[in-house]
């Protein structure tokens, strides 16, 4: 087995590093947008471009080459991508979150996965949509694994199944770790919006995994994480708000997509059809609408950041957060996706109908948000019925992921 000390050695980048990179990289990825759309793939040269700038080993630990950022500055690079590529900023989010959860198994694990590669992608899937079997050393695992982002670029995949007792009796929900040489990838990711994320159907067909390689969710969920390496504070971060909150990011840099869209093309001079206007930049109805989406994308990142601040303050206190702030995370994560959207929808209006023309990149923005925000961790109602039931002090809550 490789030891940490075998790993390749690469030095971590700075939070200001990173976000530079990501915002180098947006004429590219804006470049591809449409391609990696029609492919229903990022684009490769995306993904080289993304590997080299080290932006999938945000949450790769620093002793096995990776950056070890805080989900502030995760946050604030995947919202900068998704300025360029809604599609690749949602893989960039989800691969670099799976990497997270694979930095909580033991050291054992973390070693096959990054200790001769830190540029190991994971991907994942929670839902445990599978059946376990008991067999000494760990289970046997037959599954099928929908909406896998960023499957046809990891070498890895985090999968939600039962984890069972000698008798077949269910004793806890687990993530089971497994090669993707190991695993089929059904073609099934045929949607309007979101279409380069490539997220495909994982398929197991009585695969074994060993019991190091499976992590309990229903601890995971409490705080409890086997890795060893409890001085880390990346990896003491909030399961459950972690997994929800970063799924807002992208929403976020998508808004800020369709503003600078719209302020390039009111920059250009044009009018407003059936009107006197003979520029919309001077039409206080433009000014007024542009105005109140730049503050419904400036509420939007607020909330984005203050929900970040939460998950990277408790995890440096070594005290897990609290249920009311976790729950007040959910409810954060839904109102960036509200906001977003709502300041999405104005811009459409100020560009008009020809901001669904084929041609035009606000159509793609607006299909990628409305797709990617109606998430299930993200759901706004959801998130406010259990934020309120949080407030009232009720115990029965509509979801166990908190």
């Amino acid at each position: 087995m490789t030891t940490s000390t075998d790993a390749p050695q690469q030095t971590a980048a700075t939070a200001a590093e990173l976000k530079e990179r990501a915002a180098a990289l947006v004429p590219l990825l804006r470049e591809n947008a449409a391609r990696t759309e029609a492919d229903r793939r990022v684009a490769e040269e995306n993904i080289v471009a993304l590997t080299e700038a080290g932006l999938f080993r945000l949450t790769v630990p620093k002793r096995l080459g990776g950056h070890e950022a805080d989900f502030r500055t995760f946050l604030e690079v995947t919202s900068e991508l998704a300025r360029g590529c809604g599609s690749t900023a949602w893989v960039t989010t989800l691969i670099n979150v799976c990497n997270w959860m694979a930095a909580l198994y033991p050291e054992r694990t973390q070693q096959e996965v990054w200790g001769a590669d830190p540029d190991a992608r994971v991907c994942g899937v929670l839902a445990p949509s599978a059946t376990s079997r008991a067999v000494e050393g760990g289970l046997v695992v037959t599954g099928r694994w929908g909406f896998a982002s960023g499957s046809h670029h990891a070498r890895w995949a985090s999968l939600g199944i039962p984890v069972v007792d000698g008798t077949g009796q269910q004793t806890d929900q687990g993530a089971a770790l497994i090669p993707m040489d190991e695993l089929t990838v059904e073609d099934t990711w045929y949607v309007a919006g979101m279409r380069g994320t490539g997220s495909n159907t994982l398929v197991a067909d009585e695969v074994f995994v060993p019991s190091h390689r499976i992590l309990s969710v229903t601890r995971a969920v409490q705080g409890h994480y086997p890795t060893e390496h409890k001085d880390e504070t990346l990896y003491r971060s909030a399961f459950v708000p972690v997994l929800a909150l970063v799924l807002a990011g992208p929403q976020a840099g998508l808004a800020q997509a369709g503003m600078d869209v719209v302020t390039a093309s009111l920059a250009k001079g044009r009018g407003i059809s059936y009107t006197f206007y003979e520029r919309a930049d001077e039409s206080p109805s433009t000014q007024i609408q542009l105005a109140e989406a730049a503050q419904l994308i400036d509420t939007a990142r607020l909330h984005l950041m203050r929900a970040a601040e939460d998950i990277d303050t408790w995890a440096a206190s070594e005290t897990y957060m609290p249920f009311g702030t976790r729950a007040r995370v959910r409810m954060d994560t839904g109102y960036v996706a509200r906001r977003s959207r709502e300041a999405l929808d104005l811009l459409l209006s100020i560009q008009g109908a020809g901001s669904f023309a084929e041609a035009s990149p606000l159509q793609r923005i607006w299909r990628d948000q409305e797709t990617g925000s109606r998430h299930a961790v993200i759901n706004p109602a959801i998130a406010g019925e259990l934020y309120g039931r949080a407030l009232l002090g009720i115990e029965e809550q509509v979801t166990p992921l908190i």
